[in-house]
């Protein structure tokens, strides 16, 4: 179990580079999680950390900002994060 959101972003970018979907699934939250979600693409090749903001073991939130490398172009976003019940969960993130 993750206990930073920081750690969150890592673990939930491996399960995209491995095709978790499972794991994505039960590491977003409720009140934003999709229906399902489709992490066939196997294509990400790197994670490189821009900026955290809190989300360290005693606080509620964070944001986490990162490129993630894709044979098809770098992705840029500032994910949002929530501890519920002890757990960290990925809310949603805005891309730039």
């Amino acid at each position: 179990m993750a206990e930073t959101a920081e750690e969150l972003m890592r673990s939930r970018y491996s399960a995209f580079a491995v095709g978790d979907s499972e794991y994505l699934m039960a590491t977003w939250h409720p009140r934003t999680r999709p229906r399902s979600v489709d992490a066939s693409d196997l294509g990400w090749a790197g994670l490189e950390i821009l900026d955290v903001v809190d989300g360290q073991s005693w606080q509620a939130s964070g944001l986490v900002e990162f490129i993630a490398r894709h044979r098809a172009g770098d992705l840029r976003e500032r994910s949002v994060f929530e501890r519920r019940a002890g757990r960290w969960f990925y809310v949603d993130a805005v891309t730039t």
